[in-house]
């Protein structure tokens, strides 16, 4: 018999949005496997660290945070034999993932890793998306209105195609493109319709019209565009 690998979804940043089933697993792991940036702290582990227990064996994934997509490479090759070995000696693993594990998630490439052998299950969380939209009070999507989630690192030209066929835009990885995004955004007629949200659901988080944005953003950021509100969302006069 072999351990299982469990994808949690830890949500995007304040404890209390880790679902009931993530919470269970977490207290019950003799596992646990989380990202972190080299050398540095893990978000995924200080939102669930209440819940790890005591004597739990952890096992910290170092991701490189590079262009050069070869060492990030390397660290999961590295993590999925460790927790291979564990889950060969029938242990089961929890690896902890901000946000949703299969939403922009890094559990997505030790899933394509460890699934042929062992088996994983996944246990979602909410998104940053859904938290950003609650921190904005912008509702995102009505009846037939396309929402379309774009990752700010795209080229400008991409952007502008995907930008004229939504209703609504979330634009995620905004970090160091902001001032990009909103000249392309002013420049197409949208800055009126964009916010700005920072560390949605953490201690710092901040929401404003994207027009009094800082320039400088931290990697926690999103924008939101929405074009025009769905009519019955309208309150009658």
């Amino acid at each position: 018999m072999t351990g299982t690998l469990y994808g949690v979804g830890l949500g995007p940043g304040d404890p209390d949005l880790i679902t009931r089933r993530a919470a269970r697993l977490i207290e019950g792991a003799a596992v646990v496997a989380y990202p972190s940036l080299a050398g540095g702290d893990s978000l995924a582990r200080s939102i669930a660290a209440d819940l790890i227990a005591p004597h739990a064996r952890e096992i910290r994934i170092d991701v490189p945070m590079t262009t050069d997509r070869a060492p990030a490479q390397a660290a999961y090759d590295a993590a999925a034999a460790e927790i291979a070995a564990a889950l060969a000696g029938g242990t089961d693993v929890v690896c902890l993932c901000e946000g949703d594990p299969f939403f922009y998630g890094s559990f997505m490439y030790l899933f394509a890793r460890l699934r042929a052998v062992y088996r994983v299950e996944i246990v979602p969380g909410v998104t940053s998306v859904t938290a950003c939209a609650a921190a904005a009070a912008l509702p995102l999507a009505a009846r037939n209105e396309v929402m379309t989630v774009l990752p700010g690192p795209l080229p400008d030209d991409a952007l502008r195609a995907h930008l004229r066929a939504a209703d609504t835009v979330v634009c995620m990885k905004v970090g160091r493109h902001l001032p990009r995004l909103r000249a392309l955004l002013d420049a197409e007629g949208l800055l009126a319709s964009a916010t700005y949200v920072e560390r949605a659901t953490l201690g710092a988080e901040r929401v404003m019209p994207l027009a009094e944005a800082p320039e400088a953003a931290p990697y926690f950021s999103m924008i939101l565009i929405a074009k025009g509100a769905d009519p019955w969302l309208t309150p009658s006069p």
